[in-house]
């Protein structure tokens, strides 16, 4: 699946580094991937619009350490997808069309509505899961940047 959910468990949130991260030292680390990467999404191509850097977070469901790995370069729908909770939110107030969402998806990745649906369902599962524990995050090379 090129394009899929990534819920942060709940007892993580706010926890990111862009939120840690003096703002001067978060648009360094945006600027370089974007030196380095191009200035489009990295999953499906759009080359225009305002596009998000995503971290990318890898889970030791052992020691419950949320280690980061990466980032990735996201349009507004794509991150919206990787954030799929609060799309939903923001979709019952009224600031996002949830089918559409749903409708690129499903052209991202060439699946149906159902398929759509059963991996937002799998998702929220290992949330649920994963929300029940509190986790340390690890962020890498970046933590002498953090505040």
């Amino acid at each position: 699946m090129k394009l899929n959910a990534e819920l942060v468990p709940k007892t993580a949130w706010n926890q990111s580094l862009a939120k840690l991260l003096p703002r001067k030292v978060w648009t360094g680390i945006r600027e370089n991937h974007i030196a380095n990467n191009g200035e489009k999404c990295e999953i499906c191509g759009q080359v225009e619009g305002i596009f998000n850097l995503h971290e990318i977070w890898n889970y030791d469901e052992i020691n419950y350490v949320q280690k980061l790995y990466g980032f990735i370069l996201l349009c507004k729908m794509c991150h919206h997808v990787k954030h799929i909770g609060l799309a939903g939110i923001l979709a019952n107030q009224g600031k996002l069309d949830f089918d559409k969402l749903m409708k690129h998806f499903c052209r991202i990745n060439d699946c149906s509505e159902i398929e759509f649906k059963s991996h937002v369902k799998d998702a929220f599962v290992i949330w649920r899961e994963r929300s029940k524990y509190k986790w340390t995050q690890d962020f890498g090379e970046y933590k002498e940047y953090l505040k």
